[in-house]
């Protein structure tokens, strides 16, 4: 007998031995099998959440997303439609009995409608172009939606007609517009958005807006269905006048068009509340700086009685959704790289509902996800932590916490050894300001072992990362590399004031907020100054240019995406219009000393740090010249370095997944021949 419980014991063992040994660290092909929440969206009587379920497609090389349901306490979850076509934008009918969608079709995208208790789907538009901002009438009868018109391009030269089968070049592209092109899309078709509506049964859709301007962002209707609330900017200067916005409304029937605000500022994304009585939305009286934190409005239906009721939060409010008393709001908002389901109530009482919104921007950490609520209540999210990306979760009405509803990654997270997320924070040596940023630390991390130490600067600047998950800081620390990513100064979440301490010093104190962290974990042991790398995209990568024109401590950098030359970056990028006195006084030619002052291509002279630097080749925001500039710079100096170019890609490398999986396989290549190999 006691033989037989020594050997059940020793089976044991070795089955558990055996379940721990199958966990593996998190690998490059792992990208393709992750997958994640977005926009999930509550019925009215909480019962049901459909939401986005989004996954990676390795033939092809991109996320696709299909409509998923599932009850509101986790069971029944199944997909929405026998559909393989990308489906997007669900939106439940004020009655909860259908349900409108938006989805790919071989023509274009499509207005799908879903009835609830038939389980039918049908296309019910045919439309030129794809609709956005769906949004249901009151009585559920009509659906609104913001659509592009195209208009012909400012002609300029004529033609001949070419032969008949001749193969002559495309025609050229012709502009007089200020913001012409978009990275990620290239060239901007001439046209317009306008809002239109269409019968819920199908029908032809009905232009409402006029005029050469653009009608974008949330829709939301009278009580009534009369009339339907927007933002735009209709000022004759609005290209110039690109930060204004104001509200508006527009009659269904007549077309007629009023502005309610008129403010220098943008005012956006108008809500009507249940009642009838009130909107709220969104803006800022614009200050012109570097960042001004986004503030909750009310006014009367009418426009009157306008006030400011998030005075007392320090920081910018998303997502803003009317309880069903309309008493109070539903909002999101990041708090100390959280990012956060808060309400407020009209006199400007505010509660935090529910931490860890976030998980849709698996690549790096940022902020992201979304929430809806029910009549009842109950409120949808997407959650997220370091060791999962975003998952549905339900916070019941008065309920202290939420509860996940759903594990989409179990059968892949289950399996790996993910790395510990540890927050830390410490003190900047320019003014004694309290700075977070975290630590990820290698799987079966051994304090008595050395490793080396990583620096992932964010973008933005006006960004921020958190506590969320991230294939990169993933698959760095699986590499044997201790990461290490703060939020220095301008990073949003911590208030106005401390976001616009970048404002015409850029880069400048954050450089010490850095480096000081890099001492911090220096002094806790984790960090060593002979195994010091640096590396980061856009902003980020600005930063890392900074670092190491500014002192020689690391080891190897890459520098992704940066700008090097504000005075050539300024007026070649896509948002080229938008730096003028925000970043720095005046336009280059007015003050060519001050961009040139934080240009990091001034201290390339300094450079000894080897630097690998990488771009994607069709990136309008921060384009390929840039690079250039660092790599050609330190070529002729004679210093370490190679170019990187990923074909294909926009500012947004990490778009396609394999072009994350080359960013993080070559920026470890890269840091993997100048680590110290005697401690491994």
């Amino acid at each position: 007998m006691q033989s037989k419980t020594i050997l059940t014991v020793l089976f044991l063992l070795c089955f558990i031995s055996n379940g721990i040994a199958q966990k593996k660290k998190f690998s490059y092909l792992d990208l393709y099998d992750l997958q994640y929440a977005s926009d999930p969206q509550i019925s009215p009587n909480g019962e049901w959440i459909v939401y986005r379920r989004m996954k990676m497609d390795i033939m092809k090389d991109h996320a696709i997303g299909n409509l998923w349901i599932i009850k509101a306490n986790g069971s029944q979850h199944q997909k929405l439609t026998s559909r393989e076509h990308s489906e997007s934008s669900p939106r439940w009918s004020p009655t909860g009995d259908k349900l409108t969608f938006v989805s790919d079709t071989d023509e274009g995208s499509e207005i799908y409608m879903f009835w609830v208790m038939s389980n039918k789907i049908a296309k019910i538009s045919q439309l030129p172009f794809s609709p956005g901002s769906l949004t249901w009438s009151p009585k559920g009868d009509q659906l609104a939606f913001s659509m592009n018109q195209e208009k012909k391009p400012p002609v300029i030269a004529k033609m001949p007609k070419k032969p008949k089968g001749a193969k002559w070049a495309d025609e050229a592209r012709i502009t007089d517009r200020v913001y012409h092109e978009a990275d990620g899309k290239g060239y901007i078709k001439p046209g317009f958005n306008h809002i239109f509506v269409i019968p819920v049964n199908g029908g032809a859709p009905r232009q409402i807006t006029s005029g050469d301007y653009h009608h974008r962002g949330k829709l939301s209707w009278t009580k009534d269905g009369k009339e339907i609330y927007f933002s735009a900017n209709r000022k004759d200067d609005w290209e110039y006048d690109f930060r204004n916005s104001e509200i508006y409304k527009v009659g269904v029937n007549s077309g007629e068009i009023n502005v309610l605000t008129n403010r220098k500022g943008p005012d956006s994304n108008p809500v009507v509340s249940p009642n009838g009585k009130f909107i709220a939305y969104t803006g800022y009286d614009d200050k012109v700086q570097t960042y001004q934190v986004r503030r909750l409005h009310l006014m009367n239906l009418d426009g009157s009685g306008k006030k400011v009721i998030s005075e007392g939060l320090d920081r910018s409010i998303s997502n803003i959704v009317w309880n069903s008393e309309s008493d109070r709001l539903y909002f999101s908002y990041d708090d100390k790289g959280n990012s956060k389901v808060g309400y407020i109530t009209l006199n400007g009482k505010v509660t935090k509902l529910a931490d860890d919104l976030g998980g849709t921007t698996i690549g790096r950490p940022y902020s992201s996800g979304s929430f809806s609520v029910s009549k009842t209540g109950a409120i949808a999210m997407t959650k997220s932590r370091p060791e999962h990306p975003a998952d549905l979760a339900i916070l019941r009405p008065k309920s202290k916490s939420t509860v996940k509803i759903t594990n989409l990654n179990k059968g892949l997270l289950d399996y790996r050894k993910l790395s510990n997320v540890e927050e830390v924070w410490y003190k900047s040596s320019v003014d004694q300001r309290d700075i977070q940023g975290w630590v990820v630390y290698p799987p079966d991390y051994d304090t008595t072992e050395k490793y080396p130490f990583m620096i992932e600067n964010h973008g933005g600047p006006i960004l921020n990362y958190g506590d969320r998950f991230s294939v990169e800081m993933q698959l760095y620390a699986a590499a044997g590399y201790i990461v290490f990513y703060p939020n220095a100064r301008g990073s949003t979440g911590y208030g106005e004031e401390f976001g616009n301490l970048l404002f015409n010093n850029y880069p400048g104190d954050d450089y010490y907020d850095v480096m000081d962290g890099v001492d911090h974990c220096i002094d806790k042991g984790i960090a060593h100054e002979d195994q010091l790398f640096v590396t980061g995209g856009s902003a980020g990568g600005i930063m890392t240019a900074w670092i190491i024109g500014k002192n020689n401590r690391f080891e190897a950098a890459v520098v992704a995406k940066p700008v090097m030359n504000w005075i050539s970056k300024t007026l070649v990028a896509d948002n080229y219009f938008g730096y003028a006195n925000s970043r720095y006084p005046g336009q280059p030619w007015e003050n060519f000393e001050g961009y040139w002052k934080f240009s990091p291509l001034s201290l390339v002279g300094n450079i000894e740090t080897p630097t690998m630097v990488m771009v994607g080749m069709n990136d309008l925001r921060t384009p390929p010249s840039e690079a250039k500039q660092l790599y050609h710079a330190l070529k002729l100096r004679k210093k370490e370095t190679v170019y990187v170019e990923i074909p294909g890609a926009s500012h947004g490398i990490a778009n396609r997944p394999s072009n994350l999986i080359a960013k993080i396989a070559h920026t470890l290549a890269w840091f993997d021949k100048y680590k110290d190999t005697e401690n491994e």
